[in-house]
């Protein structure tokens, strides 16, 4: 399964085109509207959420509810393309059109600069129209139909935020993934622990207040993952790293962990390496789960458990010193519409993105044309590998 998506933040539209996704796969436009509402959800988003209300259009690879095989299209609309009509014109326009909402003052930790340095660019909207998490919209509906497909080969994903803004969450290791779907969407910052979700929106308000932002950390579960997904004989095959660097193509993350992650550093071999049994029901099993679902670059029957870190978001109502790419003279960078904190949605983001590679994962490992073959091929595969 491949995927490509296009489209500016405030162009026309937004697209993808999926490839690789088995023929006769149940799939609606409103399984795919279930999950953009879900990403524009969160405490701390900004005015655009008021404007965009995200819904697909399917415009090819499905038939009567089903997928067909072919390459599927998707398009979202952006109901603020009337007011950007002239500024993002794929036409030609005069030299004072040009001037609209021209960009000349890069934001700090954003790419306005570094792209238009590399695409030699005299107006940096060239850049931030693409490298918008508005682009994310597409990759969560591609995680919708990547999730669909897991779902119905009994494998869950969940997600959740651990940190806001050095606030953190004290979270149970009896957490199921149900519990994890059921209490993080009844939170608006998508937290298990109820007892700092306000401290949480505290954060995030004063931020507001004083024109800045804050970032944090999420974890994405993933369970009832077969054994074996991924491979230890090349790197580039490790599906671990194939996860993290998804995970890292997400908008401001900037750092990837599983299981325990970095506290491994600090901790004894002997409180990091899960032990191993044999149960006559389940074949082997792990004790624990320190590893985050993985070992050698498999998956090892254990759910997945990964997390990244977002940094604050680096449009600021009170933006830091720049310079005009023009006069190169110090300015106060430009200011465009964003949030506060976007960390409840980008655990949404995540959850999709995670969707996604382990659904390519298990499509590359087992034959994918029809959906019905794939699903007895894997219960057979799970039978086989668990008797080993």
């Amino acid at each position: 399964m491949r995927f490509l998506t296009a489209g500016e933040s405030h162009g026309p539209e937004l697209t993808t085109i999926i490839e690789g996704v088995p023929a006769g796969l149940p799939l609606s436009e409103e399984d795919i509207n279930e999950a953009l509402s879900r990403r524009q959800k969160g405490y701390g988003r900004g005015g655009r959420m008021l404007i965009e209300k995200d819904r697909v259009r399917i415009t090819s690879g499905i038939r009567h509810g089903k997928t067909l095989g072919s390459p599927i299209t998707l398009v979202v609309e952006n109901k603020d393309w009337k007011n950007w009509q002239s500024v993002m014109s794929t036409e030609a326009v005069t030299d004072k059109e040009k001037l609209k909402r021209r960009v000349a003052k890069p934001r700090p930790g954003h790419a306005d600069l570094v792209g238009g340095q590399k695409y030699a660019f005299d107006d940096l909207r060239n850049v931030l129209e693409r490298s918008s998490a508005r682009e994310t919209t597409m990759r969560v509906a591609v995680g919708a139909v990547a999730k669909k497909l897991l779902k119905e080969l009994g494998i869950e994903v969940a997600s959740h935020v651990v940190t806001i803004g050095g606030v953190k969450a004290n979270l149970a290791p009896t957490y199921t993934l149900t519990d994890i779907q059921t209490l993080a969407e009844a939170s608006e910052v998508r937290c298990l622990d109820t007892n700092v979700e306000q401290q949480m929106k505290d954060v995030i308000d004063q931020a507001k207040h004083d024109g800045d932002t804050v970032g944090g950390v999420v974890e994405v579960v993933v369970g009832g993952v077969p054994i074996g997904l991924g491979s230890y004989t090349h790197w580039d095959n490790k599906f671990d790293g194939k996860i993290a660097q998804a995970m890292m193509s997400i908008n401001a993350f900037k750092g990837v962990e599983f299981g325990v992650g970095f506290e491994a550093a600090n901790l004894p071999g002997s409180q990091v390496m899960d032990e191993i049994i044999w149960d006559e029901a389940q074949g082997y099993i792990r004790t624990s789960n320190h590893l985050g679902g993985f070992e050698g670059g498999m998956t090892n029957g254990m759910p997945i458990i990964v997390r990244g870190v977002m940094k604050p978001i680096p449009t600021l109502y009170k933006p830091l010193m720049s310079v005009n790419i023009d006069t190169k003279e110090p300015y106060k960078a430009s200011v465009e519409r964003s949030d506060s904190c976007a960390v409840p949605a980008a655990s949404v983001i995540a959850e999709y993105v995670v969707a996604t590679e382990v659904a390519k994962e298990i499509l590359n490992k087992f034959e994918a044309d029809a959906f019905e073959r794939l699903k007895q091929q894997l219960a057979l595969y799970r039978e086989t590998v668990k008797k080993y």
